[in-house]
């Protein structure tokens, strides 16, 4: 077994890594970028050496910088996580070349993973089911519009080189395919700098199933059985789980075959993936291997009780597979999401900036949080915006969605907003509930996730339960003790009538409430409606008592102006704002101004000051969080200013250019 190892990665995986090392007694050396000189990746592990600048092309996915420091800090081996450099066969060749292993499989391996022409012909060799289509080298459109017809519609297009859900296109009908072709062309030679792409066969409502593998340097290969990962959102996955409420026996043991046929082929040594698609009817087709640890392994560790990163460095070391697959077993039921800091109301936008509150269940009995930030910590613009992964384990599927229900009602963030409310309505939708969703289910129903469900009357009443729970909390901590009634904030008058103003931020709404009575007994005016509250009490986070005559109970959280309801499936945020406030004179002047959405990188100005713009004409290109936003000209008009320019990082909210009055 190695004495040191170097993480070529950061945030959680890294510190997941840490967290395995150490129990084994092994050291390890992290690396960091500038904006990575506080992080906890960079505390908790034995030593940590800079590699550069913040962009990860400036630090994490520079190899010969991260091998200089391996050398130097004496590591016998380099474990690269997942992404950065990870699937990067070079690396892992330049890794051996320098005389270390590579925790991970072989260059050679990747290399026949890294086309998705090519892995699907050696698949098709192999025995494994792969999906009908066209992989082949002539690309002239008049030859890949007759494989179209051939292969039938709905049809995928697919970039030959790539991944992430970039150069993909659904074409249904023969007139559509030209256009089509041409689009995804374009995008997968933006994107990765090569044109190609593959036809297939375009599944309806597919499920997704991944069989995590393993190989030695012995020649074995096993599984360790299967993760469902259809609740996706733009190819991207939302909601991991094992084992699958989809598949039969059967079908478990044909894929787990399948699986085992498609590492042998290509000598496949570590922990991968291979990920199928499967139909309807429950005919499965090949997808891809992922050449690395999945950012999803705890679920299958869960259910089978095994560390894969301790599998990881026992094979990486020469050691042959712990267990053979007769002694594989599986029990019970594991579901991961992952908690980001990204605005769901804002089509996800993602977010960066200070946790000045996270409140996580690390306590909780089985569950699990996997986090590269505590309290206090920045997420950052440069990397993905993950905060944590939230892992649950239940004797079966009901039991483990309502312990990840609890789980997420006891998670709070503040800083960046989280993706929180969108996980607690999603694990509740009866599609995921019933184990029913396909891959294109949340785009398709995106509406059902987000956005306000309640109706008018529903607001109004949680806007007086915020009221009455702000009072509650404001009549528990007088300004100084004393007998006099006069002391205490709880609105009591003589006359019993005395009702005080208040004003909260619900949503995008500013509303205005009256509230009168004391002593746990309320009336709450919004306009024409009123609320009755009864027997009212505050004690810890538990908010009881009778609200138009029926007895309920919520969770509150009060900080500063902040409030917090959960009623046991959804969270309500309110926000206390000064009573009378001075407008901002720019408000009137919102649409003379652009502003960055959040923080990052100018990367292009194409405009320049006294340039005509019609409405939705680009201005500038930002880039943050691994993605370029375009921001456009709100109006038609003319650039006043421009106040940035290519290469200029900027701060959220900060007025980038203007537009004459």
């Amino acid at each position: 077994m190695f004495d040191k190892i170097l993480i070529a990665n950061r945030g959680e995986i890294a510190c997941r890594i840490i967290r395995t090392a150490r129990r084994l007694g092994i050291r390890t050396v992290a690396v960091y970028s500038e904006a990575d000189a506080n992080a906890q990746h960079v505390r908790q592990a034995d030593e940590a050496w800079p590699i550069g600048g913040s962009r990860p092309q400036e630090s994490y996915l520079r190899g010969d910088v991260i091998l200089d420091v391996a050398r130097k800090a004496g590591a016998q081996a380099i474990h690269p996580g997942y992404g950065f450099l990870s699937e990067n066969a070079d690396f892992a060749d330049a890794v051996e070349a320098a005389g270390l292993v590579f925790i991970g499989p072989k260059a050679a391996s990747m290399r026949k993973m890294g086309n998705k022409a090519g892995a699907k012909e050696l698949m098709m060799a192999a025995g494994v089911p792969v999906v009908p289509g066209y992989t082949g080298e002539d690309q002239t459109p008049a030859r890949l519009q007759q494989e179209a017809d051939r292969i039938g519609y709905p049809l995928m297009i697919k970039a030959a080189h790539g991944g992430g859900g970039k150069g993909m296109r659904i074409v249904r009908s023969q007139a559509e395919f030209l256009a089509n072709l041409e689009s995804c062309q374009r995008e997968a030679a933006n994107a990765f700098g090569r044109d190609r792409v593959l036809l297939e066969r375009y599944i309806e409502k597919p499920r997704h199933i991944e069989i995590q593998i393993f190989g030695d340097a012995h020649g074995q290969v096993i599984h360790l059985n299967e993760r469902e990962c259809s609740a996706q959102r733009r190819y991207q996955k939302v909601l991991e789980e094992s084992p699958s409420p989809f598949l039969t026996p059967e079908l478990r043991q044909a894929m787990g075959a399948a699986a085992v046929a498609a590492g042998r082929a290509i000598d496949y040594q570590n922990a991968g993936t291979v990920e199928f698609i499967v139909g309807q009817d429950g005919q499965f087709y090949f997808m891809e291997i992922n050449t690395r640890l999945q950012v999803e392994h705890p679920v299958t560790e869960l259910v089978t009780g095994l560390d894969l990163v301790e599998w990881q460095l026992r094979v990486a070391a020469g050691e042959k597979l712990p267990r053979s697959q007769q002694n594989i077993y599986s029990h019970g039921h594991a579901i991961e999401v992952r908690l980001y800091a990204e605005d769901p109301e804002a089509g996800f936008l993602p977010g960066s900036g200070k946790l000045t509150q996270l409140t996580l269940p690390e306590f909780m009995p089985d569950v699990r949080i996997d986090s590269g930030v505590v309290e206090g910590d920045t997420v950052t613009i440069f990397y993905d915006p993950m905060i944590a992964k939230l892992i649950v384990y239940g004797q079966d599927r009901r039991q483990a969605l309502v312990r990840l229900g609890a789980a997420l009602a006891a998670c709070d963030i503040e800083g960046p907003k989280s993706n929180i409310g969108f996980l607690e309505r999603l694990i509740r939708h009866p599609a995921v509930v019933n184990g029913e969703i396909d891959t294109g289910y949340l785009d398709r129903h995106l509406d059902e996730f987000i956005g306000n469900a309640h109706s008018h009357a529903d607001d109004t009443r949680l806007r007086a339960i915020a009221a009455v729970a702000l009072r509650l909390q404001e009549a528990s901590t007088p300004v100084r003790q004393a007998a006099s009634p006069w002391e205490v904030a709880d609105g009591w008058r003589l006359d019993g009538q005395g009702a005080s103003p208040l004003r909260l931020q619900h949503g995008k709404a500013d509303i205005r409430l009256a509230i009168a009575g004391h002593g746990g007994d309320y009336r709450v005016i919004e306009g024409e409606t009123t609320t009755t509250f009864e027997g009212m009490r505050l004690e810890g986070d538990v908010l009881s008592g009778r609200i138009d005559g029926r007895a309920q109970r919520f969770e509150v959280r009060i900080q500063d102006a902040r409030i917090r309801l959960h009623d046991g499936e959804r969270r309500h945020l309110f926000t206390r704002l000064p009573l009378h406030r001075l407008e901002d004179e720019a408000d009137s002047h919102a649409d003379d101004r652009i502003r960055a959405p959040m923080p990052g990188r100018v990367v292009l100005v194409p405009s320049r000051p006294g340039q005509k713009v019609q409405a939705g004409d680009t201005v500038l290109v930002m880039e943050a969080m691994k993605m370029e936003l375009v921001l456009k000209a709100p109006r038609d008009g003319v650039i006043a200013e421009l106040r940035v320019k290519e290469g200029d990082f900027v701060e959220a909210d900060a007025v980038l250019a203007t537009l004459e009055a």
